[in-house]
Formats: C-alpha cells, sequence, structure tokens
C-alpha cells in the first residue's frame, strides 16, 4: 500500500521500512531542506537490521497508520542505519545519554532543521497504557507533545538546541595535558590501575566484567592478556581464560554451529540475545587464539575454529567478503514468515531431535546440552521458548560418558558429533533469520585481521585464503583509488559513503596482519598509504587524537571517539597501526602522531583506564622495548618456514616481523642459508640459521 523514499537505499534496515505509511527521508540535505521550507522539525529515527526493539517499535508504531499520519503532518521523519553513518549514530547518541542517562537502538531523536537535537530517547511503546509496562509514555503522546512545544515554545527550542551543541562540542574537544608522548605517562602505575579495576569488576563464579547483562567485551582480554605477559600476573590471565571457558558453555555460544549470538540477558551466559555480529566474531575468534597461543590448550583453539566455520559457511559473500550481521528473530515454520520470534532458529524441542536422530543418540546428546522434555528456560517473560531448549553444555563428555555407563567417552563423542550434524542439517532448512549482507570496510578489516592470525597460529591455509580474499573484494570495491578515498559500505553492486577514521584503522592493521602472514610487500605499502591518508584527514593537529570523521563530511561537529565497548574505539586502533608502522618503517611521522593521540589520552588512560583497553595494550606497545624480527633468505625453505612456525607459537604482542626484503638496511641470508635477525631495543643480536638457535634467542613461551 505505500512506498517512501527508503525503497532508492541499499541498507537492509532502511529496505525494511521502505513500505511503512511513515514517509521515510534518508538522512542527507533533501530531508532537512524540507524541514526547513515547511517549518518543521524532523523525527530522526537510528537504529540496524539485526536490532529486535527496532522491529517491534516498527510493527507497533511506524506500520500504525494513525502514528504515521501524526509524523507526516507534523515532522519530517528520517531514517539512519547506525552501522553505515556511525557519526550520525555517534552524535545523537552522546545526546541521547546525556540527556537521560542511557542509551540504545532504536534511537529517536528530535532536530531542529538545523539539526540542532532537543528531545530524545530509544524504544517508545506505541501509546501510555503500553508504556505503563515498560515506564515510559507512549510514543503518540510524545509526538503530540512535541508537536505542540514547536508551536509554542520555539524560541526555548532553538536556545536548547544551541546549548546542547556546546556542551557536546566540549567533550569532542579531548585535548592532552603538557607531558610529552607516552613515556610520559607512568606505564606501570597506569597499567596495575586498569587491571585492579577489571579485578573488581570480574565474576568469579561465571566470568565476565560486570552483571547481567553479560556482554562480551575482548578489548579487555587484549589488554589483560598484555598484562599478563608484561607484569607475569596469573590472575590477569586467569580472569580471560575463565570467561571464555565459560562464554563456550554457555547458550550464547552456538553449540552446533558456530559463533557467538551478542551478548548474554543472564549471568551464566545461558539465555542470549541471538542476534550474531560481525565484529564480535572477529575479535572473539583473535581472544582465543591468543588464549591457545599462551596455554597450547587445543579447547580454545577449537573454539576459534568453529567461529571461522560459521563465517566460511555463512557470512561470506561469493566474492570473499564479510556480511554484517545475522538477525535475531526468525520464523518458527515456512507457513507463516510474518510471525518471528526471538531465537526460533536456534531452538529445539525435546522431540525434535529424538525425531531427528533416535532415542539412544537423543538421550546422550539431551544430556550433554540440558535439553528437558518441557523445555529448560525457566524465565522466559515473552513466552518465546515454551516447551524449547537452548543448547548449553550441561555437562562435560565424560560425565555424560559415565551416566551412561557403557559407552566410552570417544564413543559418546562420535555420537555427538554425528547428532550435532544431522541437527545442523535439520536447522538448515528452517526459515533463517535476516541476514544482513552489506559490506563493511572496517568490520572487514576485523575479521581479516582474525583470519590471518588464525592462519598464522593454527598454521591453516585455509584461513589465509579467506583474509586475503576479503582484501581483495576491500580493493576492489572499497577503494577508490583515482581520489584516494577508501569507502565505507558496498551492497549489491553500489560502494557509497566515505570511509570513517576507524575503516582506515582497522583496514590498516588488517594489511599488517596480512603482511605477516604472508610476506607480501604491496599489503605493507597500502597500509602505509591508508595511515598516510587517516593522519591527513583526521588527526587533530592541534590537539592529538582523530575525529571520527573528516573536515569535508558535513556532521555539526567532529567528535574523538575514545570508548572501546562492544567494538574498540577507532582511536585505540589508530594509534595501533601507527605505532606498527613506526616500528616496521622507521617513519618519525608516524610515531609522532601516535604520540601526539596517546597525550590527548592521558587524562583517560591515567583515571579510567577501564573504559579504554584496547589504547591501553597501544600504550604498552609503546612503552615496550623496540622488537623486530627480521627473516631473509629463500621462503620456500623449510628451515626458514621452520623459523616462522617458531615464532608464532609463541605470543609476542610487543614484537614485529619483517622480510628482509622490506628492511632499508641490509640485512642479508648468510651463507645464502634462511636467516634469522632478532633486534631488540634498537640493537640486533648476531643473525642465527637455526631454529634452536632462535628458540633460545626468542624465549618467551613456546
Amino acid at each position: 500500500m505505500h512506498t517512501n523514499r527508503l525503497a532508492q537505499e541499499k541498507s537492509p534496515y532502511l529496505l525494511q521500512h521502505a513500505h511503512n505509511p511513515v514517509d521515510w527521508y534518508p538522512w542527507g540535505a533533501e530531508a532537512f531542506a524540507k524541514a526547513a521550507a515547511e517549518d518543521k522539525p524532523v523525527f530522526l529515527s537510528v537504529g540496524y537490521s539485526t536490532c529486535h526493539w527496532c522491529h517491534v517499535m516498527e510493527r507497533e508504531s511506524f506500520e500504525n497508520e494513525d502514528v504515521a499520519k501524526i509524523l507526516n503532518e507534523y515532522f519530517v521523519a528520517v531514517k539512519v542505519d547506525r552501522e553505515e553513518r556511525p557519526d550520525v549514530d555517534r552524535l545523537y547518541m552522546l545526546f541521547v545519554q546525556a540527556s537521560t542517562g542511557s542509551g540504545g537502538w532504536p534511537m529517536s531523536v528530535w532536530l531542529t532543521p538545523q539539526r540542532k537535537p532537543f528531545f530524545g530517547g530509544t524504544y517508545f511503546p506505541p501509546d501510555t497504557a503500553h508504556g505503563g509496562r515498560y515506564g515510559r509514555p507512549g510514543f503518540g503522546a510524545i509526538l503530540a507533545r512535541l508537536a505542540q512545544a514547536w508551536k509554542a515554545d520555539r524560541d526555548k527550542i532553538e536556545h536548547s538546541g544551541t546549548e546542547v551543541l556546546k556542551q557536546l562540542a566540549g567533550y569532542a574537544s579531548l585535548r592532552g595535558t603538557e607531558k610529552s608522548g607516552p613515556e610520559a605517562i607512568a606505564g606501570k602505575d597506569v597499567w596495575d590501575r586498569a587491571f585492579r579495576g577489571f579485578e573488581r569488576m570480574f565474576d568469579t563464579q561465571l566470568g565476565g566484567f560486570g552483571r547481567a547483562p553479560k556482554f562480551p567485551r575482548p578489548s579487555i582480554h587484549n589488554f589483560l592478556v598484555r598484562y599478563h605477559d608484561q607484569e607475569n600476573s596469573n590472575d590477569a590471565l586467569e580472569m580471560v581464560l575463565k570467561t571464555l571457558r565459560e562464554m563456550l558453555k554457555g547458550g550464547m555460544n552456538d553449540q552446533i554451529g558456530g559463533g557467538f549470538h551478542r551478548y548474554s540477558v543472564d549471568e551464566r551466559w545461558f539465555v542470549p540475545h541471538f542476534e550474531k555480529m560481525l565484529y564480535d566474531q572477529a575479535q572473539l575468534a583473535t581472544s582465543y587464539l591468543e588464549a591457545f597461543q599462551i596455554t597450547r590448550d587445543g579447547l580454545y583453539a577449537k573454539a576459534a575454529r568453529d567461529i571461522f566455520s560459521y563465517l566460511l559457511r555463512d557470512m561470506t559473500g561469493p566474492e570473499g567478503g564479510f556480511y554484517s550481521a545475522e538477525d535475531a528473530d526468525s520464523a518458527a515454520t515456512h507457513d507463516n514468515l510474518r510471525d518471528k520470534s526471538e531465537g526460533a532458529f536456534y531452538i529445539w524441542s525435546r522431540e525434535e531431535i529424538v525425531e531427528a536422530v533416535g532415542e539412544l543418540d537423543a538421550v546422550l546428546f539431551c544430556d550433554r546440552y540440558g535439553v528437558l522434555p518441557n523445555g529448560n528456560v525457566e524465565e522466559d517473560p515473552h513466552g518465546e521458548f515454551r516447551g524449547k531448549n537452548i543448547l548449553y553444555e550441561a555437562r562435560t563428555v565424560e560425565e555424560v560418558a559415565a551416566r551412561a555407563g557403557h559407552l566410552t567417552t570417544d564413543d559418546v563423542r562420535a555420537s555427538l558429533r554425528l547428532t550435532a550434524e544431522r541437527l545442523l542439517k535439520i536447522r538448515a532448512e528452517r526459515p533463517r533469520p535476516l541476514r544482513d549482507d552489506k559490506v563493511l570496510a572496517g568490520w572487514n578489516g576485523m575479521m581479516i585481521s582474525a583470519f590471518a592470525k588464525g592462519a598464522q597460529i593454527l598454521n591453516e591455509p585455509v584461513y589465509a585464503t579467506a583474509a586475503r580474499n576479503a582484501m581483495d573484494f576491500v580493493r576492489k570495491y572499497l577503494w577508490d583509488a583515482p581520489n584516494n578515498l577508501l569507502l565505507r559500505r558496498y551492497r549489491q553492486g553500489e560502494s557509497a559513503i566515505p570511509a570513517f577514521m576507524d575503516d582506515y584503522a582497522w583496514c590498516g592493521l588488517a594489511l599488517l596482519d596480512l603482511y605477516e602472514t604472508s610476506f607480501d610487500s604491496a599489503d605493507l605499502t597500502w597500509a602505509i598509504q591508508l595511515a598516510e591518508l587517516a593522519v591527513e584527514r583526521f588527526e587533530d593537529k592541534q590537539d592529538g587524537a582523530f575525529f571520527s570523521t573528516s573536515s569535508d563530511d558535513d556532521g555539526l561537529l567532529r567528535l574523538k571517539d575514545d570508548y572501546d565497548g562492544a567494538e574498540p574505539s577507532g582511536n585505540s586502533a589508530m594509534v595501533m597501526l601507527l605505532l606498527r608502522l613506526a616500528g616496521m618503517t622507521d617513519r618519525a611521522d608516524f610515531a609522532g602522531a601516535a604520540d601526539r593521540a596517546l597525550k590527548a589520552f592521558t587524562s583517560r588512560l591515567e583515571e579510567a583506564g577501564t573504559g579504554v583497553p584496547q589504547m591501553m595494550t597501544a600504550h604498552m606497545f609503546a612503552l615496550a622495548k623496540p622488537r623486530e624480527i627480521v627473516l631473509a633468505g629463500p621462503v620456500s625453505d623449510d628451515i626458514y618456514q621452520q623459523m616462522i612456525a617458531a615464532i608464532r607459537r609463541r605470543f609476542l604482542p610487543n614484537t614485529i616481523v619483517l622480510r628482509a626484503e622490506d628492511v632499508a638496511r641490509p640485512m642479508p641470508a648468510v651463507g645464502g642459508k634462511p636467516t634469522a635477525y632478532v633486534c631488540e631495543n634498537f640493537s640486533c643480536q648476531l643473525p642465527v640459521t637455526g631454529v634452536e638457535e632462535l628458540n633460545l634467542l626468542l624465549g618467551g613461551r613456546a
């Protein structure tokens, strides 16, 4: 019955609203010109395609003809996909958080035609009657009140919007101290304070940091394993390992399909919010890989492999780019595809499992994964899991075998494997959750890094191929070479949106990880180019650090992202990129830009270290004794490959690895043999041509 301007967009989230009765506009000059010409406020709605409450608000309000009539008459309605436009999302989320004390999606903000915010919130129920259930006013009542206020109190609203922007501008102007460079920040004291902060937050029984809901925040893992390496802190390491083990056991881990859901509703990682995000898979795969490097426990290697299997099976496009996300909601049957509920794709009744594999195998599987005849979810406020089971590791394989009495652990493992394979095939025939198949530059960079590290640490060529294919995709579709411009998003033949600072940073880091995987000089060259462009376009030359947007973007304010949350901040990634490049190229301009950024973050590092754990890892890298390993000689030689393997077995977080051909100073192969130079603190050891000699120089944890 209805079609609006969003039908011309590529974003799956915007297309979900293309047939609402609301006369939606995409973010852009046309919408704000209409608002100015008609003297109307703008209603800005921000969300993303796999957002559960975004779907709820659409069904309740944006598909409602009466609500749409009010919106269309008194407002100009604008839809934004936060994943396409993180700049818009970040600015107005900052306003919503400051004005309401909380944030989230869907985000609802009312703006003047000049884009100044004056009222905001998140999800609003359709009417006040529903609002009582959620403790918030109804959307219709809010619209009526704001439409009246726009007519009656225009001056007050305009003044409020101006004052808000002044306050946000103060937040944006992150300034450094008089201290100069990272060495002026007391390294050990800062790291110790952050460690103690995470120690206080840590759930000693169930892992994770903080109470329910529990979100994975792998940047904390990154800091703690490096703190362990630096300070020999077993407590720091155990916090990470405990968290990774407990997450693996829970329903947040897709037990038969691989990959992790967004977060756990409860403290024990059991009931997840079922959406899957690419950036979670990338970061968690890296956490499990580093845990394996440190412990050599195959449990962590398997967890990383399961994530990669999921990505290769379900989230990789035909040309190699990685898709963005999968929805939490899906239909239970093909007969009624509009009737969706959370987790329908992933949950099972006991009868379904018995029907799939028979009673004998089903008993073992149900014992292992906590499946009960009447369902295993006790707290189910929306009735979505009635009679169904979320799979989780209720018992170990050894416990299942002991309870069976007549089977060995090998027998049980074989049965469980066959049952899981059968259930995965059956699940694949169910209505799938919506897959957001847009390809984002920064998120792909994070995933490329994870696959590259997987190739190195697990010695798995398939992962190297996946990383290379994805980077080739980025270069083909998201790199505008004539204009030296990286683009953020590709979907269905369209590349669009100039990339943001974090896109440059994550793609640059991915190129360095690819370089250290295959030692292709072209990767290093392009990483240097992206870093140069990022410094030119995003650095705050006066106060240090990096804006998320370039100076020619149309945003009201240029903000400096500084919080390492579900996604680490772009500033943290950019500082690490520059530090690694400075070590690889000896370029003082890269080191200087990194120093200026760390200087700008001095107060954050010293006073709020738990908010910036990824920046803390960059600071640790900056203060570590510079260490590089240079390999010379024929790459195909078996000794050369053994040397690479010896390096990759160890967790060496502050080390860079280079091929001799990419180093400015002469570092020849001794006698034409594979040769390793280990250099630390600007001094190189004598070159070695044997693996055992290299092992002695490397020390560390093999």
